[in-house]
């Protein structure tokens, strides 16, 4: 989808205004949509990077990138998350293309592991991800951690 406005900033540099539509779209998506609910605020926010895409000044795409040794051993992609209405549009894609080029431009080179709600394990392949575990079951949905290489 054209026109959406990259940023790519680290927690404190996020205003009140970007962190609030952060955790909306985070909610509408993982708690509302999903009917799941779980802790979102994970205390892995602070030492994250995150990557807004806004359309028309509206985040309409999110994702968090983790360091190595955070949440895994490899860099990680978290919390991957389109609006609603966007999708079918190829954002999805676009985010995670800008999120992989993000993080390897901030880390380096390097392996970068997520856990993909296991439905979506085409769309991760199709990023260069590859199934690195056994389906496991997170907050009451089937997960499976994939893993893309150098």
């Amino acid at each position: 989808m054209n026109g959406i406005e990259w940023r790519y900033l680290a927690f404190d540099q996020l205003s009140a205004a970007q962190l609030y539509a952060v955790l909306q779209l985070r909610s509408e998506v993982f708690v509302v949509e999903q009917a799941c609910v779980f802790q979102d605020m994970d205390g892995a926010d602070a030492p994250a990077m995150h990557l807004l895409g806004s359309l028309q000044g509206s985040l309409v795409a999110y994702a968090r990138c983790l360091e190595a040794g955070r949440k895994f051993a490899e860099a990680s992609i978290g919390r991957v998350a389109t609006r609603a209405d966007v999708r079918g549009t190829g954002t999805g894609h676009a985010l995670m293309r800008q999120a992989i080029d993000c993080l390897l431009q901030t880390w380096g080179p390097q392996a970068i592991r997520l856990g993909a709600q296991a439905h979506l394990e085409d769309f991760y392949r199709q990023h260069g991800f590859h199934k690195a575990g056994p389906v496991y079951l997170e907050d009451g949905i089937a997960h499976i951690e994939m893993l893309r290489g150098i």
